[in-house]
C-alpha cells in the first residue's frame, strides 16, 4: 500500500532542498522555526486539475499567509516548464522541480499509475502541513481537487 510510505501525522518531514521559482532554490530547513509550510504534490503544469488546485491555492493565498504559512508546489516538470505555469496563471507561490522524483519518492507520493490500461511512475496528488518544528501537523493521501485549498486552509488556521 503506497499510503506506509507517506510520512504520518507527528512524523519528522522528509528534508528536500530544490530548484524553486522564483528562488534558485528552496529547501525545508529554511523555515524551520518561522513559518508553516503546505507541501503540495501535483501530477503535471497546465493540466485541467493541477491548474484548478494551483488557482485555488492562489486565490486563498492570503489565508496561508495570516496563518505564517508558506504554500510549496513541487511535481517533476523541469523549472522551463514551471515558468511558463506560473506566468500563464500568474501564480504568487514558489514551484519546486523535482525531476528525479528523489523528493516525492521520500513522501510516499511516487507511485504506480494505471491509465486507460498503461502503466506508469508518476505523483499521486498529496498535501502535507509541515509545522514550525518540522513535524507533519496534517497530510491528505489522495487528494480530490474540489473543495481541498479551502480544507487545507482552514487546517493551517488551527496551527498557530
Amino acid at each position: 500500500m503506497p499510503d506506509s510510505k507517506m510520512p504520518h501525522l507527528g512524523d519528522k518531514a522528509p528534508a528536500f532542498d530544490l530548484p524553486a521559482l522564483p528562488a534558485d532554490r528552496i529547501s525545508l530547513k529554511q523555515y524551520k522555526g518561522t513559518k508553516n509550510v503546505v507541501l503540495y504534490f501535483y501530477p503535471r503544469n497546465d493540466t485541467p486539475g493541477c491548474t484548478k488546485e494551483a488557482c485555488d491555492f492562489r486565490e486563498q493565498l492570503s489565508k496561508f499567509d495570516t496563518a505564517n504559512t508558506v504554500v510549496l508546489g513541487i511535481s517533476t516538470d523541469t523549472m522551463q516548464s514551471h515558468k511558463k505555469f506560473a506566468d500563464k496563471f500568474s501564480l504568487p507561490f514558489p514551484l519546486l522541480s523535482d525531476e528525479d522524483h528523489e523528493t516525492c519518492e521520500r513522501y510516499g507520493v511516487w507511485v504506480k499509475k494505471n491509465s486507460f490500461g498503461k502503466k506508469s511512475m508518476g505523483i499521486q496528488r498529496a498535501t502535507f502541513v509541515i509545522d514550525k518544528e518540522g513535524q507533519v501537523a496534517a497530510r491528505w493521501p489522495k487528494v480530490k481537487v474540489e473543495g481541498h485549498v479551502a480544507e487545507v486552509a482552514d487546517k493551517v488556521a488551527e496551527l498557530d
